[in-house]
């Protein structure tokens, strides 16, 4: 079946390998006739130069989209230009400068890219993480394709309360394996010096005293599964050397048992410490944290990804009750769930959202008295919420759009002197004080203003 993917032609592509390159890429499988976002989200971008122009188009053209860039011509691209074109959203660069190129290359990625975004909007993903803020989706598109395409050991950092577990969780479910074992999880905080080898490696009969009969540990029962260690820098030195050769050989002996046992596992590790200061001051082994870090990623906290606060709050929501799922929330509510501080992140919203549904009578919205007396914020701290969804995107427009800081805070100022002005029918005194200015300040912005156009 062919992979559909809009195709670009960026700057001055020559015309005569135009026609050529979509031969290539029909003969290869791709079906370049499709238009694009929102209709299809995989595309290719031709560039003969990365110049300004091209990379402005470029970046209108990713948003949102898997884009496989294609340099060709006669000027081939120096390591700079390479980066800037991903700098600019591309995906992935082909080098064709000559001809003809293997366009299999380009429908493998294309294949690879489409499976990533069919499982990121698949139902097992959508059932268990909700947001589509950019942080919170590139960690998601990260995550399902060292899942599903990989075996790689896993390591996720972040600070308490960002989903780590959730997200340990979610690999799980989308490993490839044929049968896959369970996910079993060791808390590192909770292991005791007497017992944690027991923990890990089970024991026999005997073993030690109170050992009345054999058990397995973490290593047996995680077999062809996942072993998940939260809170993996709390382990102290002798446990990560005895881990260490457990991950290196996948070999093992039960306390008390000269048999060795082989288990084969996916190592997921999260921690909220930074383990590479950890391995620079010689508190956690550099060996192990390489093995255990073949694959890093780390979960945004809740400040980051304010646009998702409302439809994780519909998520758990409809978690906590599934005719609650769409519940609504009168604006007050809203804007206190929008604007008060999260310390412990998601798991903050989620007891949050507890206490309101467990305060809720009725079939009605969310209402400003389901909000438990103590943290209801104080009418002084009751401002409408800004900067906005509105703002924030026109800045994040700006910046992909590669204009800079100073033009972006120049344009800001002077929609603001406008606003003001406007707001107080052109009274230059009483705009200054809204704008928080005196008033030559303000006559000299409009007379500098005026002087630039």
């Amino acid at each position: 079946m062919a992979i559909p993917a809009w195709l670009r032609f960026l700057g001055d592509v020559p015309v005569d390998l135009q026609a050529p390159l979509m031969s290539l890429f029909h003969q290869a499988g791709i079906d370049t006739s499709a238009t694009p976002p929102p209709t299809c989200m995989l595309g290719i971008a031709v560039l003969a130069q990365p110049d300004e122009h091209a990379l402005n188009t470029l970046r209108e053209l990713c948003q949102g989209c898997s884009v496989l860039a294609v340099a060709v011509g006669d000027r081939p691209f120096d390591p700079a230009a390479m980066w800037r074109v991903l700098d600019a959203g591309a995906t992935d660069l082909l080098l064709w400068h000559e001809l003809p190129p293997n366009a299999d290359e380009g429908a493998c990625r294309l294949q690879r890219w489409q499976t990533i975004r069919a499982l990121v909007e698949s139902d097992t993903v959508r059932q268990r993480v909700a947001g589509s803020s950019c942080a919170w989706q590139s960690l998601i598109r990260d995550v399902v394709e060292v899942a599903r395409l990989t075996q790689s050991a896993v390591l996720i950092t972040g600070e308490t309360g960002t989903g780590k577990e959730q997200v340990a969780n979610l690999i799980h479910e989308l490993d490839g394996r044929e049968d896959v074992g369970e996910f079993v999880v060791v808390d590192c905080t909770t292991l005791s010096a007497e017992l944690s080898g027991s923990e890990f490696f089970g024991h026999e009969r005997g073993a030690f005293t109170g050992a009345a009969g054999a058990r397995d540990g973490a290593f047996a029962m995680a077999h062809r599964g996942t072993l998940f260690l939260d809170e993996v820098g709390e382990l102290s030195a002798a446990l990560q050397a005895q881990l260490l050769r457990v991950v290196q050989e996948r070999q093992y002996k039960r306390l008390g048992s000269n048999t060795w046992q082989r288990s084969d596992f996916r190592l997921i590790c999260a921690t909220h410490r930074d383990l590479e200061a950890a391995v620079a001051e010689g508190t956690f082994r550099a060996d192990l944290y390489y093995r255990i870090a073949a694959w890093r990623c780390t979960t945004p906290p809740l400040r980051e990804r304010l646009e998702d606060i409302i439809p994780l709050v519909h998520f758990m929501l409809e978690q906590l009750d599934a005719r609650a799922a769409q519940l609504e929330m009168d604006p007050a509510v809203k804007q206190y769930l929008l604007t008060r501080e999260y310390p412990g992140n998601v798991r903050d919203l989620r007891q949050t959202v507890a206490r309101l549904w467990q305060r809720h009578s009725g079939d009605g919205p969310l209402t400003v008295g389901d909000v438990p007396e103590h943290e209801r914020p104080s009418s002084a701290a009751c401002r409408p919420l800004w900067p906005d969804r509105h703002f924030d995107d026109a800045v994040r427009h700006a910046v992909e759009l590669g204009i800079g800081l100073k033009e972006i805070g120049q344009i800001a100022a002077e929609l603001a002197t406008q606003a003001a002005l406007d707001q107080e029918g052109g009274n230059l005194q009483r705009a200054a004080a809204r704008l928080g200015v005196t008033d030559r300040a303000l006559q000299i912005r409009r007379a500098n203003q005026r002087a630039a156009h």
